[in-house]
């Protein structure tokens, strides 16, 4: 595995480098050599955070966690991630193209699906254009944390949603 280690309102010195590479290392045993894994260190007042993110042809693996001291961060980042990827094994390689950038040991060993992602309810209704401001009034009406429009201005399907801090976003296709 390749780290990029990046830091933010921190520095990243040897200990901490040491300890990344020594924890999240532990899963290379699920990747290729060649896979780089881009992690970002933080601080912000107490809070400590770690942001994981591992780019594995059509899918990213992503994790973040927060507590007020940055080792305990990267224990439980690594914990996470661990986790996510016997969760999700199966979605993960079902694509051969996929399949290249795990380890073959990884891809034949089974393991128990902790909890199955099930839909449980679908819901089908027409998407009215509409300008990005308005479908967030809708959303608040509506009582959700985002909501599903045709944006006026592109013609495109968009997203609003509910962030930290009374904020909202949008996403928008690439086009």
């Amino acid at each position: 595995m390749k780290f990029i280690i990046l830091g933010k309102n921190i520095e990243v010195t040897e200990g901490l480098q040491n300890a990344v590479e020594d924890k999240i290392g532990k899963l290379s045993k699920y990747f290729s050599e060649d896979t780089e894994v881009h992690v970002t260190l933080s601080v912000e007042k107490d809070r400590q955070k770690i942001e994981v993110t591992i780019p594995v042809k059509g899918n990213i693996i992503r994790s973040e966690q927060v507590s007020n001291d940055m080792y305990v961060s990267i224990d439980l980042v690594e914990e996470i991630i661990e986790r996510q990827l016997k969760k999700y094994k199966t979605r993960l390689t079902d694509k051969e193209q996929n399949a290249g950038s795990f380890k073959q040991e990884f891809l034949e060993k089974d393991f128990m699906d902790e909890e199955e992602v099930k839909i449980i309810r679908s819901k089908k209704f027409d998407i009215k254009p509409m300008y990005p401001e308005d479908a967030c009034v809708q959303m608040e009406l509506l009582g959700h944390n985002f909501f599903v429009f045709c944006n006026a201005e592109t013609d495109q399907v968009n997203v609003v949603y509910k962030r930290k801090g009374n904020t909202y976003g949008l996403i928008e296709p690439e086009v």
